[in-house]
């Protein structure tokens, strides 16, 4: 069987007080720890962050704890994969100081990231770091093709599978690992009321059938909800660990 990690998009959210988080809460990652045993850090996405902040978010959270981080948007969205270089190294250093603690790192790539661009991504991947995993988000469907998911394997690179409205159903596995990020319709959920404004069970028990399945096959995964999934992703992510129990 593979290993699971489950939890959230971020977790510094003070509408989650009074509902997920006690009304008193000051440490809010600590106390999103003693929930969930992963989270996908939301705030790296808008700049590197410090060492300090890398090691206290690692000090603030038990042994066991996976963070996954996503890569800057000057790298993925601003400077698309290319002159990057010392971004790319700073962010890794930095987050290489996570040690056990670090998951995969997330290559987010706009939707203007066009399969006419299969070589830059592929010279992009070629040049990370072996020694640490990294997952690919696509959000044009135009990139989901055989070619595509062969780059993937050689590199031992994750396709990212995303519940997104203007994406298909996708399920292909392209390392010994997978990423899952239910990301929902940002355009109808709010996802600042603290509460579930969409009903997503069921959902939520399909994505568990598909997940037992990776499991069985000794995938491991690692799967975050954004607050714009149900609206409240806390609750989300309790219901896929209810499912899968």
């Amino acid at each position: 069987m593979g290993k699971l990690h489950v939890g959230t998009m971020g977790w510094s959210y003070d509408f989650w007080k009074g509902n997920f988080y006690p009304e008193d809460s000051q440490n809010l990652l600590t106390e999103y720890a003693k929930n969930f045993g992963t989270v996908e850090i939301d705030n790296t996405f808008y700049r590197i962050p410090s060492k300090d902040n890398v090691l206290n978010w690692k000090e603030e959270t038990p042994d066991d704890f996976i963070f996954s981080a996503k890569f800057p948007r000057k790298i993925t969205h601003i400077k698309m994969l290319q002159d990057c270089k010392e971004e790319v190294e700073v962010f890794i250093e930095h987050m290489s100081l996570m040690g056990n603690k670090l998951g995969p790192m997330l290559i987010q790539l706009p939707p203007g990231f066009k399969p006419e661009q299969f070589g830059i991504l592929k010279d992009f991947l070629a040049v990370l770091p072996e020694k640490y995993r990294f997952a690919v988000e696509v959000r044009n469907k135009k990139w989901l093709d055989e070619k595509f998911y062969e780059m993937l394997r050689d590199k031992k690179v994750a396709l990212a599978l995303i519940d997104h409205p203007w994406m298909p159903r996708m399920d292909t596995i392209t390392a010994d690992f997978t990423y899952i990020r239910w990301v929902g319709d940002r355009r109808k959920i709010k996802g600042t009321l603290g509460k579930v404004e969409r009903d997503r069970s069921a959902d939520i028990q399909d994505w568990a059938i598909k997940i037992k399945g990776f499991l069985e096959n000794s995938i491991e995964v690692f799967g975050y909800f954004s607050k714009t999934y149900s609206g409240y992703s806390p609750g989300d992510a309790r219901m896929l660990m209810d499912n899968l129990e």
